[in-house]
């Protein structure tokens, strides 16, 4: 029976930036090996598979390496999905049964909000040959239990670095984020993110770094609501909502292409 799969720009309204990934509702469990060939073939940062339960849907992000324990823009495509395609009714919560626990989202007209938990972040020591990997110096190194945080002088430096992904490679990294404090309106801060070790040099845009980053900068701004762009080259907008061990993550999607899978 032909699988439907559909790709979804997030965090933008416009085709073509954001961030794509390609979402499957699935009709029936599938084993993990076909999961992780199916985000091969799509060959985006991440895939995710839905699987109706009673109330709500178990949700699993792969990218084409590996499979991921959070993901902030495959879950807004999802939702998207979700609504988009009849399988939930428009206004009603998402629910996301995950590795990192259950996830919501909802609806508040053409923006769609996660609710993630923070990420929490403690000072460490640079990886030997990070920074020259990266080409920047920190202002500050950190690292969440997932990746490393570090803070640059300026949105410039952000926007510039071109970093050496083969060097990256050899790391023991699994992601990086790189931020900076922004220097004007509209944006409270921008970031890029990458994450060699998860078979993806750089990815367009971040929600689950978002996790980090919101407390991250609520500490050094001292506030608790946000407008952050992530500074790829697609590039993408999110609001954020710190709420202690919350994190709200609002974003925009649009379908982009809707095709089956034969096999």
């Amino acid at each position: 029976m032909p699988q439907t799969l559909v790709q979804v720009d997030a965090f933008t309204q416009a085709a073509f930036r954001g961030n794509p990934a390609a979402v499957c509702v699935l009709s029936e469990p599938q084993s993990d090996r076909w999961m992780q060939q199916v985000a091969m073939e799509m060959n985006l940062s991440e895939t995710a598979f839905l699987l109706k339960q009673e109330d709500g849907f178990h949700l699993r992000w792969f990218t084409p390496a590996v499979e991921v324990d959070l993901c902030g823009h495959a879950t807004l495509a999802s939702a998207h999905v979700l609504w988009t395609e009849g399988h939930l009714a428009f206004g009603e919560v998402a629910r996301f049964y995950t590795r990192s626990g259950l996830l919501t989202a909802t609806q508040t007209e053409d923006w769609i909000t996660l609710d993630f938990p923070t990420t929490p972040f403690h000072a460490v020591e640079q990886p030997e040959g990070l920074l020259e990997a990266l080409g920047v110096e920190a202002e500050q190194v950190f690292k969440t239990k997932f990746d490393y945080l570090i803070e640059v002088a300026s949105p410039a430096i952000v926007r510039a670095m071109t970093p050496d992904f083969n060097r990256l490679r050899s790391l023991p990294v699994r992601g990086i984020i790189v931020t900076s404090q922004a220097d004007g309106q509209p944006y409270d801060f921008v970031s890029r993110f990458l994450a060699p070790g998860s078979g993806i040099d750089e990815d367009p845009v971040t929600g689950s770094a978002h996790c980090a980053l919101a407390p991250y900068w609520g500490d050094r701004l001292q506030k608790t609501a946000f407008l952050a762009y992530q500074a790829s080259a697609r590039g993408g907008d999110l609001k954020l909502n710190w709420q202690g061990d919350r994190v709200l993550i609002s974003g925009q999607a649009i379908t982009v292409m809707r095709a089956e899978l034969l096999v």
